[in-house]
């Protein structure tokens, strides 16, 4: 049997001894757009840094694998070159590094080789007009005085340029107007195929307005309580959070792990 694209496996995280996320599971097919939903603290941006290796979250249970490969003992940058790729909540700036010359030490080290400069330059040209952006906007500094919705862009051209197999996307469309939302969006769906997958983390449906998804996925305090279609979204814009937070606790209390 073929393993699936991206898996996660019973995961569980905790941060300073305390238990974040509990017991996850989702599996990601090629062409597939997954998006997770959840209020805040419920543990959306624990999970997009874990599965990207960030060093402060400890794993504590469960596996996380890419193409039937184990990512738990890989740092960041392997599991990047591996085909791994997350867009931050808050994108850091890195004054003094343009980022001309941060996209294409980005493309080298996802190949495993230098890039030829006249092959960078053509990739980078498509794909600044793809997103509408102006060629003066590499010439910048890596995201140093950039507004919310230009760091946003800027995390949009690097999935174009580095082709990930897996993008998980910690809520992009925070900060966002409506423009930059709608350019934003139109780069992810223009880097979906068939042959990769999306992760999408939000608050909000709106970027579902633009991003369809195949599957919804509902995170409250760390565990996914329910799944369904597009359908499920709307749900959540029309009745909130709430309904999903009982029945939670609900199921923690026949589970006996809350007491009455």
């Amino acid at each position: 049997m073929t393993a699936p694209l991206f898996a996660i496996d019973a995961l569980r995280v905790a941060v300073d001894d305390i238990q974040i996320v509990k017991d996850l599971s989702l599996t990601l097919q090629p062409g597939e757009v997954h998006a997770i939903m959840g209020p805040n603290g419920s543990g959306k941006s624990t999970l997009a840094n874990t599965l990207m290796g960030h060093p402060r979250y400890t794993v504590n249970g469960g596996d996380i694998r890419l193409k039937g490969q184990s990512l738990l003992e890989l740092p960041p940058d392997e599991r990047a070159r591996a085909g791994l790729f997350l867009a931050f909540q808050y994108p850091t700036d890195v004054p003094g590094v343009s980022m001309i010359n941060f996209l294409r030490r980005a493309m080298s080290a996802r190949r495993g080789e230098e890039i030829p400069v006249r092959e960078f330059r053509q990739t980078l040209n498509q794909v600044l007009g793809e997103l509408q952006i102006d060629e003066q906007f590499v010439r910048r500094y890596v995201n140093d005085g950039f507004s919310g919705g230009e760091k946003k862009r800027a995390e949009i051209l690097q999935l174009g340029l580095l082709q990930p197999e897996v993008a998980i996307m910690d809520e992009t469309d925070s900060g966002l107007d409506i423009d930059a939302l709608r350019i934003v969006s139109e780069g992810i769906n223009a880097f979906h195929s068939e042959g990769n997958a999306i992760l999408l983390i939000t608050h909000y449906q709106r970027i579902l307005h633009y991003v369809q998804p195949d599957h919804v996925h509902v995170l409250i305090d760390g565990a996914i309580v329910e799944s369904g279609d597009a359908g499920l979204a709307e749900r959540l814009e029309k009745d909130g959070y709430e309904p999903f937070q009982t029945l939670n606790q609900e199921r923690s209390r026949q589970k006996g792990l809350v007491t009455a």
